[in-house]
């Protein structure tokens, strides 16, 4: 019976809580704007968030998961680096070839790769005689890389030994270049490209990269590969490689960084007491690089969504001591009638709750219509609504109601029935 009544008190304050929304719809829907705000900040940003999250992760199955990368330093890292990294020495092509030789090695791709980014109608890197592509990244790589990174071709062939060993001037078009040097031509195979004053022939076109960030172009869509021996040729002076490393099985990364570490120190002379003049990482570098970006969004979110929740919740504190002002008169006539003080404060409390909870409402509906907006947007970034934010959006809007509602509920419980009956 009394869980019965129960559910009477609980359908009555909300009743309540939609009747005062209804009668005063601007002053309701000023004390819910914060909720609003905060709740649709919550929504957005948890929304962009994950959808990067998938892209991201996906782009960095793509690598591979069996890969290790060995460098002068870790690239994969956030704040400015220090000075005693751009001073160290070099890799070399023999490094990778010595790694090569190491158990559980699958593949070692010794790579150059050059990006100048140049600025400017007049500037460009690769070009045909009616076309040229800006900012073009430069990579040169063994035959053996496609091996490695299990190359996508969209059309032709990947770079092979003779073409190495003969020092065939051959390029592998990535789909952002080709499209901008051959722009409406389905075949690309077979036509020329200038590069750095160097005429070098296609002989393949690499299918697009996946976007971490939604629509637009991947930069690394916009490259011209070729094979090590072409590249020297270009740029005789860069000698800056980075190796990187297929093993056999993932299970063994572990083991074959240990050996990569080992032998690299001995290659270089280090004493035991030197740290290490290089940096081995994996993909894992990437996905903790991501987690720290993301880190930062996430506390944004927080700090935005938090001042909008404490701003909501102070307004429906005002607003529900002005109510109980308002309506002194009706808890005088509910306390002679025989309704209690924890009537009172049960029913004001919901009401409370009930007022922030449409504003949590609105908050999801409006967070939900900006994360289709921006995914619609031509600078597309992923936007994937998440039940779980969702539940926890309306939850906090909820508890604001709670929180904020519970002292103004004390008041009208704690007013004397026979002072609030002879309230004018």
């Amino acid at each position: 019976m009394r869980r019965l009544s129960l559910k009477i008190e609980v359908r009555e304050a909300v009743l309540l809580a939609l009747e005062a929304i209804r009668r005063h719809k601007l002053r309701s829907s000023l004390t819910v704007l914060g909720i609003v705000i905060g709740v649709s900040t919550v929504i957005l940003i948890s929304s962009v968030i994950l959808g990067l999250n998938r892209n991201v992760m996906l782009v960095i199955e793509d690598i591979g998961s069996n890969l290790i990368f060995v460098y002068r330093f870790n690239w994969a890292t956030l704040g400015r680096p220090p000075s005693e990294w751009f001073t160290r020495p070099e890799l070399t092509y023999e490094d990778g070839q010595a790694l090569a030789e190491l158990p559980h090695v699958a593949a070692v791709s010794p790579g150059l790769r050059l990006f100048n980014p140049q600025f400017g109608e007049g500037s460009y890197v690769v070009r045909t005689r009616t076309e040229k592509a800006k900012n073009v990244i430069l990579q040169g790589s063994p035959p053996i890389a496609e091996q490695v990174f299990n190359v996508p071709m969209a059309e032709g062939r990947w770079f092979n030994e003779i073409d190495e060993q003969h020092r065939r001037m051959v390029v592998v078009l990535g789909y952002d270049t080709a499209e901008t040097l051959f722009p409406n031509q389905s075949v690309r195979v077979g036509r020329e490209v200038w590069v750095e004053g160097q005429i070098l022939t296609v002989v393949g076109v690499w299918e697009r990269q996946r976007q971490a960030f939604g629509a637009g172009r991947n930069p690394e869509d916009n490259i011209v590969m070729m094979p090590l021996t072409a590249f020297r040729k270009l740029h005789p002076e860069y000698k800056d490689y980075l190796i990187t490393v297929k093993v056999d099985s993932p299970d063994n990364i572990p083991l074959v960084i240990d050996s990569i570490r080992d032998l690299l120190r001995r290659r270089r002379h280090l004493a035991p007491e030197k740290d290490d003049n290089f940096a081995i990482f994996t993909q894992d570098a990437f996905t903790d690089l991501w987690k720290q970006v993301t880190g930062g969004f996430f506390i944004l979110m927080f700090a935005v969504s938090s001042v909008g929740l404490i701003v909501g919740g102070v307004g429906v504190m005002n607003i529900m001591l002005v109510s109980v002002t308002e309506r002194t008169r009706e808890i005088g006539v509910r306390k002679a009638i025989g309704a209690r003080r924890r009537d009172i404060l049960w029913q004001f409390v919901l009401e409370a709750m009930t007022l922030t909870g449409v504003g949590g409402v609105l908050g999801v509906l409006v967070g939900a219509a900006l994360a289709f907006t921006v995914r619609s947007l031509p600078i597309g970034l992923p936007a994937t609504l998440s039940a779980v934010w969702v539940a926890v959006g309306f939850g906090v809007s909820v508890s604001i109601g709670l929180i904020f509602g519970i002292y103004p509920a004390w008041r009208a419980a704690q007013l004397d029935p026979v002072a609030a009956l002879r309230y004018e």
